[in-house]
């Protein structure tokens, strides 16, 4: 498969995902959309998550199901997954996969590293 027709972003993964049912959750499978969308998410001054990871991680194969599976339970906020090597710009400081950055009120407010789905569901509940 050529460059051009590798899927990225959330297709990307290859992996069986939830569907999202609120339209919540968004995938950045670029330097410019991961811009864009850290540009709304300041301007909009909405609650968000962001989750960075890679398709190589092993770990974040394993929590990714379930970041998806919560963005149907937690509605209010706002899911974006970038992986870290479709976006290497504006990920150059994620230092660990993988790393969720939390947004209330259009700044940063928390950062979780690793896995967990109880642990990530209860970072969730706190910051919607």
């Amino acid at each position: 498969m050529e460059e051009s027709e590798k899927k990225k972003g959330l297709e990307g993964t290859g992996l069986s995902l939830p569907a999202n049912l609120h339209g919540n959750l968004r995938s950045a499978s670029s330097d410019e959309q991961l811009r864009e969308m850290l540009s709304t998410i300041r301007a909009s001054k909405c609650s968000a998550v962001i989750k960075y990871g890679s398709s190589w991680c092993q770990v974040c194969s394993l929590i990714l199901p379930a970041f998806c599976r919560l963005s149907n339970d937690f509605k209010k906020l706002s899911f974006v997954y970038a992986d870290i090597d479709e976006c290497p710009e504006t990920t150059q400081n994620i230092r660990y996969t993988p790393t969720f950055q939390f947004y209330r009120d259009g700044e940063r407010v928390d950062e979780m590293y690793g896995a967990g789905e109880q642990r990530l569901h209860d970072r969730l509940w706190l910051h919607s």
